[in-house]
Protein backbone atom coordinates (compact mmCIF):
# COMPACT_ATOMS: atom_id res chain seq x y z
CA UNK A 1 0.00 0.00 0.00
CA UNK A 2 1.24 3.47 -0.84
CA UNK A 3 1.77 5.91 1.97
CA UNK A 4 1.99 9.68 1.68
CA UNK A 5 5.77 9.64 1.14
CA UNK A 6 5.47 7.08 -1.69
CA UNK A 7 2.87 9.28 -3.36
CA UNK A 8 5.08 12.34 -3.01
CA UNK A 9 7.93 10.41 -4.65
CA UNK A 10 5.71 9.31 -7.54
CA UNK A 11 4.56 12.88 -8.02
CA UNK A 12 8.16 14.10 -8.26
CA UNK A 13 9.63 11.33 -10.44
CA UNK A 14 6.89 11.56 -13.05
CA UNK A 15 8.30 14.98 -13.90
CA UNK A 16 11.71 13.40 -14.52
CA UNK A 17 14.81 13.22 -12.39
CA UNK A 18 16.68 16.46 -11.80
CA UNK A 19 19.75 16.86 -13.97
CA UNK A 20 22.43 16.99 -11.30
CA UNK A 21 25.08 14.75 -9.77
CA UNK A 22 22.75 13.46 -7.02
CA UNK A 23 19.15 13.47 -8.27
CA UNK A 24 17.84 11.31 -5.40
CA UNK A 25 19.26 13.75 -2.86
CA UNK A 26 17.47 16.59 -4.65
CA UNK A 27 14.18 14.67 -4.73
CA UNK A 28 14.68 13.90 -1.04
CA UNK A 29 14.96 17.62 -0.32
CA UNK A 30 11.67 18.21 -2.13
CA UNK A 31 9.97 15.37 -0.22
CA UNK A 32 11.68 16.02 3.13
CA UNK A 33 13.44 12.64 3.32
CA UNK A 34 17.05 11.51 3.22
CA UNK A 35 18.60 10.36 -0.07
CA UNK A 36 18.92 6.75 1.15
CA UNK A 37 15.19 6.65 1.96
CA UNK A 38 14.34 7.92 -1.53
CA UNK A 39 16.45 5.15 -3.06
CA UNK A 40 15.01 2.49 -0.72
CA UNK A 41 11.42 3.53 -1.42
CA UNK A 42 11.93 3.67 -5.19
CA UNK A 43 13.59 0.25 -5.06
CA UNK A 44 10.63 -1.16 -3.12
CA UNK A 45 8.09 0.41 -5.49
CA UNK A 46 9.95 -1.12 -8.43
CA UNK A 47 10.10 -4.56 -6.73
CA UNK A 48 6.35 -4.34 -6.11
CA UNK A 49 5.77 -3.56 -9.78
CA UNK A 50 4.34 -0.11 -9.10
CA UNK A 51 7.23 1.38 -11.07
CA UNK A 52 7.98 -0.66 -14.19
CA UNK A 53 11.35 0.88 -14.99
CA UNK A 54 13.37 4.03 -14.72
CA UNK A 55 15.51 5.15 -17.60
CA UNK A 56 16.90 8.03 -19.56
CA UNK A 57 14.99 9.72 -22.35
CA UNK A 58 17.49 10.98 -24.90
CA UNK A 59 16.25 13.75 -27.17
CA UNK A 60 18.08 12.56 -30.28
CA UNK A 61 17.12 15.41 -32.58
CA UNK A 62 18.51 17.99 -30.17
CA UNK A 63 21.82 16.10 -30.29
CA UNK A 64 21.91 16.26 -34.11
CA UNK A 65 20.56 12.77 -34.84
CA UNK A 66 18.01 13.50 -37.55
CA UNK A 67 17.94 10.20 -39.46
CA UNK A 68 16.20 7.86 -37.05
CA UNK A 69 15.10 4.51 -38.41
CA UNK A 70 13.06 1.73 -36.87
CA UNK A 71 13.77 -1.49 -38.70
CA UNK A 72 11.15 -4.19 -38.28
CA UNK A 73 11.85 -7.81 -39.20
CA UNK A 74 9.72 -10.88 -39.71
CA UNK A 75 11.92 -13.67 -38.38
CA UNK A 76 11.10 -17.17 -37.16
CA UNK A 77 10.11 -17.07 -33.49
CA UNK A 78 12.75 -19.66 -32.60
CA UNK A 79 15.48 -17.27 -33.83
CA UNK A 80 14.32 -14.13 -31.99
CA UNK A 81 16.60 -14.51 -28.97
CA UNK A 82 19.66 -15.40 -31.04
CA UNK A 83 19.19 -12.67 -33.65
CA UNK A 84 18.13 -10.05 -31.11
CA UNK A 85 21.25 -10.75 -29.07
CA UNK A 86 23.43 -10.46 -32.14
CA UNK A 87 21.78 -7.23 -33.37
CA UNK A 88 21.96 -5.55 -29.96
CA UNK A 89 25.75 -5.94 -29.84
CA UNK A 90 26.22 -3.27 -32.49
CA UNK A 91 27.05 0.12 -31.00
CA UNK A 92 24.84 1.97 -33.51
CA UNK A 93 21.73 -0.04 -32.52
CA UNK A 94 20.03 1.88 -29.72
CA UNK A 95 17.04 -0.43 -29.14
CA UNK A 96 16.30 -4.05 -29.97
CA UNK A 97 13.20 -5.88 -28.80
CA UNK A 98 10.49 -8.37 -29.67
CA UNK A 99 6.78 -7.68 -30.16
CA UNK A 100 4.07 -10.16 -31.01
CA UNK A 101 2.98 -10.27 -34.63
CA UNK A 102 -0.41 -8.82 -35.49
CA UNK A 103 -2.74 -10.09 -38.26
CA UNK A 104 -2.11 -6.96 -40.32
CA UNK A 105 1.55 -6.51 -39.25
CA UNK A 106 3.75 -9.64 -39.50
CA UNK A 107 6.88 -8.18 -37.88
CA UNK A 108 8.18 -9.48 -34.57
CA UNK A 109 11.76 -8.14 -34.16
CA UNK A 110 12.42 -4.40 -33.91
CA UNK A 111 15.61 -2.40 -33.78
CA UNK A 112 16.37 1.31 -33.84
CA UNK A 113 19.29 3.09 -35.43
CA UNK A 114 19.75 6.80 -34.72
CA UNK A 115 22.04 8.59 -37.15
CA UNK A 116 23.03 12.06 -38.23
CA UNK A 117 22.14 11.35 -41.88
CA UNK A 118 20.14 8.79 -43.84
CA UNK A 119 23.11 7.50 -45.87
CA UNK A 120 25.02 6.58 -42.71
CA UNK A 121 22.02 4.78 -41.22
CA UNK A 122 21.49 2.77 -44.41
CA UNK A 123 25.19 1.86 -44.51
CA UNK A 124 25.00 0.69 -40.89
CA UNK A 125 21.88 -1.30 -41.71
CA UNK A 126 23.70 -3.05 -44.58
CA UNK A 127 26.52 -3.89 -42.17
CA UNK A 128 23.98 -5.29 -39.69
CA UNK A 129 22.24 -7.39 -42.35
CA UNK A 130 25.54 -8.88 -43.57
CA UNK A 131 26.97 -9.57 -40.11
CA UNK A 132 23.77 -11.09 -38.69
CA UNK A 133 22.63 -13.02 -41.76
CA UNK A 134 19.37 -11.10 -42.05
CA UNK A 135 19.13 -10.79 -45.84
CA UNK A 136 16.53 -13.57 -46.22
CA UNK A 137 14.01 -12.05 -43.79
CA UNK A 138 11.27 -9.58 -44.72
CA UNK A 139 11.81 -6.14 -43.25
CA UNK A 140 10.55 -2.57 -43.35
CA UNK A 141 12.69 0.51 -42.74
CA UNK A 142 10.67 3.24 -41.07
CA UNK A 143 12.41 6.63 -40.92
CA UNK A 144 10.75 9.07 -38.57
CA UNK A 145 9.48 12.29 -40.12
CA UNK A 146 8.76 14.11 -36.89
CA UNK A 147 9.52 13.92 -33.21
CA UNK A 148 6.76 13.23 -30.73
CA UNK A 149 6.88 14.39 -27.15
CA UNK A 150 9.02 12.04 -25.12
CA UNK A 151 8.32 11.65 -21.45
CA UNK A 152 8.21 9.16 -18.65
CA UNK A 153 5.27 7.51 -16.95
CA UNK A 154 2.35 9.50 -15.58
CA UNK A 155 0.92 8.18 -12.35
CA UNK A 156 -2.82 8.75 -12.06
CA UNK A 157 -3.49 11.71 -9.82
CA UNK A 158 -1.12 11.03 -6.93
CA UNK A 159 -1.86 14.43 -5.36
CA UNK A 160 -5.60 14.09 -4.51
CA UNK A 161 -4.92 10.73 -2.88
CA UNK A 162 -2.52 12.41 -0.43
CA UNK A 163 -5.51 13.45 1.67
CA UNK A 164 -6.45 9.74 2.02
CA UNK A 165 -3.01 8.73 3.27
Amino acid sequence: MLDIKDRQLLEHIQLGLPVCSRPYLEIGRLCDMPEVEVIDRLTRLKQQGLIKRMGVIVKHRQLGYRANAMIVWNVPDNLIKQLGGHISRFSFVTLCYQRPRQPEWPYNLYCMIHGKDKATVLKQLDQLIDACGLSDFDKEILFSNRCFKQRGAIYQNPTPALADG
